[in-house]
């Protein structure tokens, strides 16, 4: 497959390095079990001498503006949630990240909270359900603040909560954990928030619910070819 070179848009504008760049290594961060130290040192094999505290910058700023620009490509999320929570340190702290997914493994939606209580709940459902509509069905465990949201957000959805039925977002938390392993740790929670939405965004690239990449010659390119696409529209 011929990769065309990534236009040069707003977003890129006073940047030394060029879009190619910028974009490989936000893409290789998202991607892979890399440190921002193993990216640089990637990127340094190939000629190209950047910080690895350039890199962390590079994430922050262009994880959420290529989430927000793959929005219109993205496919309809299933009728069936899963939710659950996980967590992760911040700072030496712990915070509990919400998670849902649907039957197809489509990462709906994810919150990072200081804490794990109705109000947290609540943010995130009431964003989930604005993005993506109400579902017929949700399965969660039986913590209190998730029985208590759903009844009052979605009453009219059937709740699961018999055990083992959660198993699906529960195995698709190890792949966040997985991802996070590398890392020296995460220092802020807007840090850990833009980390944990990218991570879903990349995952849901690779199992194809975008409209982007699908002219890749293979399956493995999908994801280079969707940030192609997505250089231009950022």
């Amino acid at each position: 497959m011929n990769r065309r070179r990534p236009a040069e848009s707003a977003a890129f504008a006073g940047y030394r390095f060029p879009p190619e760049v910028i974009l490989l290594a936000v893409r290789w961060y998202l991607r892979f079990g890399l440190s921002y130290r193993d990216v640089e040192e990637l990127l340094a094999e190939r000629g190209v001498e950047v910080d690895h505290v350039t890199i962390y910058r590079w994430v922050q700023r262009f994880t959420p503006l290529l989430i927000d620009s793959a929005r219109p490509c993205r496919h309809a999320v299933g009728d069936r949630w899963f939710v659950d929570e996980t967590y992760v340190k911040v700072a030496g702290v712990w915070r509990y990240v919400y998670r849902a997914v649907d039957r197809h493994g489509q990462v709906i939606d994810v919150h990072v909270s200081k804490r794990r209580n109705i109000a947290a709940a609540r943010r995130f459902f009431k964003s989930a359900l604005a993005d993506h509509g109400r579902p017929a069905e949700v399965t969660t465990d039986l913590a209190a603040p998730l029985l208590r949201v759903i009844d009052e957000l979605i009453p009219d959805a059937i709740h699961d909560t018999e055990q083992y039925a959660n198993n699906r977002v529960e195995w698709d938390h190890g792949r966040l954990k997985a991802r996070l392993r590398p890392m020296r740790g995460l220092r802020t929670d807007r840090t850990a928030s833009t980390v944990i939405r990218g991570h879903a965004f990349v995952q849901n690239l690779r199992r194809g619910h975008y409209e982007l990449g699908v002219d890749a010659d293979l399956e493995c390119l999908r994801l280079a070819a969707a940030f192609d696409e997505l250089a231009d529209a950022i």
